[in-house]
């Protein structure tokens, strides 16, 4: 037995030794598509006998021969990618991957090679639980800089770079890593866009066939947007992800994908604070005709752009559920504080009403409009934004001086 393996190593090494005489007339004659065919039959040859330690040392052998031609160093990377699936095991897999990543490195005519190899490896990293190895593996990589590799390809690697980092908790690199990516990318329309045969020397690649399209990627971008939001608790931006995510053709033309996202932009917009832009997107949500639909969230931002006291205990009745179900539709709950929030915009809106009808109050009044205890309208950090003049002369009484009312809108 031992016999036959040696005898099939050295009938293999012959091989090779005589393939690398041919390789090497052929490169010194500066003959492309004789060295590269050279190479191509090394490789298949080490993968035919299944000698996966040769054909790394071969690949690396080959790569730094003097004078070695780029169109050979890129076809024996290609094709050795052709074996990584094919690999008996998992040690043997990340070997192969490694010897072609440490061959490809520092190559511009390899680097989208280099950088799928990364993004391979990151993924079996991650498969194994090293989440910190596999974000740091693909932090290595700067796709943007790369002029041959599809726009597709380039948006999912650092859309993956954004997953690794959310997945790792790291919220400062993740949104670092998002801003490499453009929104008005995803509104470019595929069709109409002219195809550059060349970007500086090289020929665009197309992306491979794994990769999402634009508008898929869109959706996986705002998602992990919403993510990293969330974290932050920004309401504002998570509703205006979801708005994002709504207008994909895809999810509009199908309600049971729209619906649940536009309860989300409802809530969202309830929960975040009062401003400009906040006070914009409410009134176009009021404006979509898909919200009769969902009659009760219509009636939930109707109460907020009428200016009228809003009672929070029979708010809070009438919409606990809705609130609760929200836990088993797409996004998932809306946040530990969410609901504690949505008390407090509701106190926010309620105090702009009070400032529009009432020049003077007591704060028992006000604390009865607020439907809050006569001790928390003492405490409402309004109140003290407002600086009201009275309130400390005048036991039990608060002024909404005319100068003074615009402050609500800070708070």
């Amino acid at each position: 037995m031992n016999t036959h393996q040696e005898g099939g190593s050295t009938n293999l090494d012959a091989a090779i030794e005589s393939l690398l005489n041919v390789e090497k007339q052929m490169r010194l004659a500066n003959d492309v598509a004789g060295t590269r065919k050279a190479v191509i039959d090394i490789v298949e040859l080490c993968y035919k006998a299944g000698a996966w330690k040769t054909l790394n040392d071969q690949i690396v052998l080959l790569s730094k021969r003097r004078g070695q031609l780029k169109q050979a160093i890129t076809a024996m990377v290609q094709k050795a990618m052709d074996y990584i699936d094919l690999t008996p095991d998992m040690d043997t897999r990340i070997e192969l991957i490694k010897t072609l990543s440490s061959v490809s490195a520092g190559k511009i005519y390899v680097e989208i090679e280099r950088a799928r190899l990364i993004k391979r490896l990151a993924k079996i990293k991650e498969e194994l639980g090293q989440i910190d190895e596999a974000a740091d593996l693909m932090q290595e990589v700067a796709v943007e800089t790369f002029g041959s590799m599809a726009k597709t390809e380039k948006i999912a690697f650092i859309l993956e770079q954004v997953r690794l980092c959310l997945d790792r908790q790291d919220y400062v690199r993740a949104q670092i890593l998002s801003r490499k990516i453009s929104t008005r990318v995803f509104d470019a329309d595929p069709s109409k866009e002219k195809k550059k045969p060349k970007e500086g020397d090289n020929i665009v690649q197309d992306a491979p066939a794994d990769i999402p399209s634009l508008l898929e990627l869109k959706r996986i971008y705002y998602e992990l947007m919403i993510r990293y939001y969330t974290h932050n608790n920004d309401y504002l931006e998570i509703c205006r992800c979801y708005k994002a995510i709504y207008d994909i053709p895809s999810i509009k033309e199908d309600p049971a994908k729209w619906i649940p996202i536009l309860r989300k932009i409802c809530w969202y917009l309830v929960l975040a604070p009062h401003d400009p832009m906040q006070s914009s997107l409410l009134n176009a949500t009021l404006e979509d005709k898909n919200l009769s639909e969902i009659p009760n969230f219509r009636l939930l931002l109707k109460q907020l752009v009428t200016m009228e006291v809003i009672q929070w205990t029979s708010l809070w009745e009438f919409f606990k559920d809705e609130y609760e179900n929200e836990k088993n539709l797409l996004g998932g709950a809306l946040g530990d504080k969410a609901a504690e929030d949505l008390k407090l915009r509701i106190i926010e809106h309620n105090i702009l009403v009070v400032s529009k009808y009432y020049s003077r109050i007591t704060l028992k009044r006000l604390a009865d409009l607020l439907c809050l205890s006569f001790q928390a309208a003492q405490c409402l950090d309004p109140t003290r934004a407002l600086e009201i003049e009275h309130l400390g002369k005048l036991p039990g009484s608060g002024e909404f001086p005319r100068r003074q009312r615009n402050i609500f809108l800070t708070w």
